[in-house]
């Protein structure tokens, strides 16, 4: 894996790493193939990992099989923390609707990910307003769309 500051970062939330490591959607294999070669570097803080974990204990996923060592392998290989302690984006914070899904709009905006991915309808509300930021808030279907295109 070839990865370079050049690279530009994306930051997913939990459901669109299920999709792409559990669920195997194909939306996200694109994604999959970004990051493992380096194309996109993947951010993420410990409280999303978190997340991951807590959701992937619960289960309710025996149907797909997952592999969770696995998963929790790839993360760590592929996804990487900040390298500081987020600081409040400048200017006004974009607030989501929903509690939960704040880590990952300010971890978006925070370290200037060019994507943040999500199907959460709360989080997509704000791709406007993160726009207007360098931001791009887009369901994986439409970054894969947009991606493969150029």
């Amino acid at each position: 894996m070839s990865t370079t500051a050049a690279s530009p970062l994306i930051v997913l939330d939990t459901n669109v790493v299920l999709d792409w490591l559990v669920f195997r959607n194909p939306d996200c294999a694109l994604l999959g193939e970004w990051l493992l070669t380096g194309k996109a570097r993947w951010r993420a803080s410990a409280g999303m990992q978190e997340e991951l974990e807590h959701v992937l204990a619960r289960g309710g996923f025996e149907r797909w099989e997952p592999d969770v060592p696995g998963l929790l392998a790839t993360w760590d290989q592929l996804a990487t923390r900040p390298e500081r302690p987020l600081a409040s984006p400048p200017g006004a914070r974009l607030r989501c609707s929903d509690p939960d899904d704040q880590k990952f709009i300010d971890l978006a905006l925070a370290e200037g990910a060019r994507w943040l991915l999500s199907r959460d309808r709360a989080v997509l509300k704000l791709a406007r307003a993160a726009r207007g930021r360098g931001v791009e808030i887009l369901t994986p279907a439409r970054w894969a769309a947009a991606a493969a295109t150029g």
